[in-house]
């Protein structure tokens, strides 16, 4: 979103701007990455990170450098989510916003520092504060994207650190989908769909050593786009 201090109101052209969501899973939860605004309008209200674009910058370039600037995340996949462009959008004039949208792994959450802590926060995506703009309409969007993308990809295995457990892999799609997933059809169709194979390690614990899986990097698109749940 446009920043205050730009003084753009004499131009009648629309302004361009773009949003970045960012989900992750941490402490069991969907979470996604939320920052609180330092200007009007809607000063000190929590935000998806974002702002404008400039005059010579790609789209994707400008929703990398504002997620650097914001939040401190850098080399995170970014992939196109919605553009959202209703008139009454912004109180102050005509902004369309190109919305992007990212999975990371909690292993890449970097925040961590006291001014992060105040304004910088994952929140559970089914908790969360009042916010700017139409971000609340931008979230639920995402969300269903999402949950969309996670029954015909293998976006799943981006919430996941480089080695996981079928059990891990399991409780991450049912913490995103919203609902619980048989065991023993989840593991036959998760192996049939060909995108992980065994590490040859196992994690040790309470109970039986748990196989370590990883996702098949040469697992085609075509394999991958396949419908797995529910």
């Amino acid at each position: 979103m446009p920043e205050a201090g730009q003084d753009t109101s004499s131009c009648k052209c629309p302004q361009i701007s773009v949003d970045v969501v960012i989900f992750t899973l941490r402490d069991s939860e969907l979470r996604v990455l939320l920052v609180v605004r330092r200007q009007e309008p809607f000063e000190d209200m929590w935000a998806i990170p974002g702002g404008v674009v400039g005059p010579d910058e790609a789209l994707e370039a400008a929703a990398q450098r504002q997620l650097k600037e914001q939040t401190g995340l850098t080399d995170v996949f970014l992939e196109q989510l919605y553009t959202f462009g209703d008139p009454g959008r912004h109180p102050r004039r005509r902004v369309i916003t190109v919305t992007y949208f990212a999975v990371v792994p909690a292993t890449r959450v970097l925040l961590g520092t006291a001014e992060e802590a105040e304004r910088v926060r994952w929140w559970s995506i089914y908790e969360l504060p009042p916010l700017a703009f139409d971000h609340a309409d931008i979230l639920s969007y995402a969300l269903t994207r999402l949950r969309y993308k996670l029954e015909y990809t293998a976006v799943g295995f981006e919430l996941l650190p480089e080695v996981f457990t079928l059990t891990e892999l399991q409780t991450a799609y049912e913490i995103v989908l919203g609902e619980t997933l048989d065991k023993r059809n989840f593991r036959r169709k998760i192996l049939a769909a060909s995108v992980i194979e065994p590490t040859g390690d196992y994690r040790t614990g309470e109970g039986r050593p748990a196989q370590l899986y990883r996702y098949r990097e040469d697992a085609v698109a075509e394999v991958k786009a396949r419908r797995l749940f529910p």
